[in-house]
């Protein structure tokens, strides 16, 4: 079934075959090295294809694209696809694509994203990046081999009770990202509902974290630039002092905001970067500021932009300095629909048994999977990476990187999820 032509060569304590014994690879449930659960064209399938799986995680591993630039990504993903009678279609934009397997009038959809991030990776692997100042940093090379995997899995099956979409999508790395590419291209058209994985670091392989609710935040981008008529540092009282005004925005407005927003809402703003003048003499004419805004509520999302700009005026009234206020809204929360969450945890017990549940945290950090549930319902988990002994090394840090027993695990849930949704 191998379609790629230019995977990274390998030492032989590191080729696939290798790793999935020494590792303990297995179908089952990560410390079973029994026969897996589930459907047996399931279990004949992943026995037959594991370490393909493993491959096509490295070869995506070691050729990283950034984002709506994925089109040697996209092309792999097609090839992989067509050598098991799929049809893929992809995106006008010509990265990411969508393509159903089963048929039937019911549809769910199983979501992965495909981009890289500016990241110089140093975690070492031998099939690390090998472009220069790009790196699957945040695991989304893992999360496209998943999504292979479920597809290829599914396409196996002699009949299935509905069709499921299958959603590699392009630019989530970006705002406002590319699920909005997606949606306009009818790529939901016909779904009941959507799920999607995440790799975690934080969890052992082998554990699904599943929340009902709000499991990422929103996340907006603020830039603020700053204008005065400059002057001498010896006569600030006869100019408007540029980089005092900015010391009061840069304390004063996270203040403000938390006492005007619900405390319980998770609501943040962080400033990133602060840019304003030279010489050590002179009151500059111009600054700039920019920042992340954040929270985990979907109403006070909506309210925050007019809130801002504001709290921003009325800090620098008194100041006399001007300001143009820049707010860039990123993406919503996502907010896991309670029934969709419950067909996923469906999905994980059958797929590896009930003690792979665990509960999870709402991040603060952006996802674009929240577009789609504005769409349709559907819930979003979070796959275990960890090897459980290592260090825990977090998202879009040079040296992530993560256990590949986590991949097989990753396939299973996802066709389970499908098949739960669809029964």
């Amino acid at each position: 079934m191998t379609v790629l032509d230019s995977r990274p060569e390998l030492p032989a304590e590191e080729d696939p075959e290798v790793l999935l014994t020494e590792r303990g690879v297995s179908i089952a449930p990560v410390d079973d090295p029994g026969e897996g659960r589930g459907p047996s064209w399931l279990d004949e399938w992943l026995t037959a294809n594991a370490s393909e799986v493993v491959a096509w995680r490295r070869h995506l591993h070691a050729h990283p694209e950034l984002s709506r630039q994925e089109h040697n990504t996209t092309e792999l993903i097609c090839d992989v696809l067509r050598s098991a009678g799929l049809k893929p279609r992809v995106l006008p934009g010509g990265t990411g694509l969508v393509c159903d397997v089963g048929s039937g009038p019911r549809c769910v959809a199983l979501r992965a994203d495909i981009d890289a991030l500016p990241i110089t990776e140093n975690s070492g692997a031998p099939f690390s990046s090998t472009v220069e100042g790009v790196a699957h940093a945040c695991g989304h090379d893992a999360h496209t081999t998943v999504l292979l995997g479920a597809a290829l899995a599914l396409a196996s099956a002699t009949e299935l009770p509905g069709r499921v979409r299958l959603v590699f999508q392009p630019a989530e790395e970006v705002m406002p990202g590319g699920a909005l590419d997606v949606l306009a291209a009818g790529g939901l058209d016909g779904v009941e509902r959507i799920f999607g994985l995440h790799c975690d670091p934080r969890l052992p392989v082998g554990r699904i974290g599943t929340r009902i609710g709000p499991i990422t935040s929103a996340s907006d981008l603020l830039e603020l630039r700053l204008t005065s008529p400059g002057g001498h540092t010896s006569r600030p009282h006869l100019t408007a002092d540029l980089v005092h005004a900015l010391g009061t925005v840069i304390t004063g407005l996270p203040t403000l905001l938390s006492r005007r927003v619900d405390p319980r809402s998770g609501t943040v703003l962080v400033w990133g970067a602060v840019h304003a003048g030279e010489a050590a003499n002179a009151v500059p004419q111009d600054g700039v500021l920019r920042g992340t805004l954040r929270t985990g509520d979907r109403d006070i999302w909506a309210e925050l932009e007019p809130l801002i700009k504001e709290l921003t005026g009325a800090l620098l009234a008194p100041t006399g300095v001007g300001f143009d206020l820049h707010h860039r809204r990123g993406v919503p929360p996502v907010v896991n629909d309670r029934e969709s969450t419950m067909l996923l945890r469906a999905g994980v017990e059958a797929a590896l048994g009930e003690d792979a549940l665990a509960g999870t945290e709402q991040s603060s950090g952006g996802e674009d999977f929240g577009w789609y549930l504005e769409h349709v319902p559907g819930s979003f988990a979070r796959l275990g990476v960890w090897d459980g002994v290592g260090k825990q090394r977090d998202l879009h840090q040079p040296g992530f990187d993560l256990d590949e027993r986590a991949l097989l695990v990753g396939v299973r849930v996802m066709v389970h999820a499908a098949l739960a949704s669809l029964a």
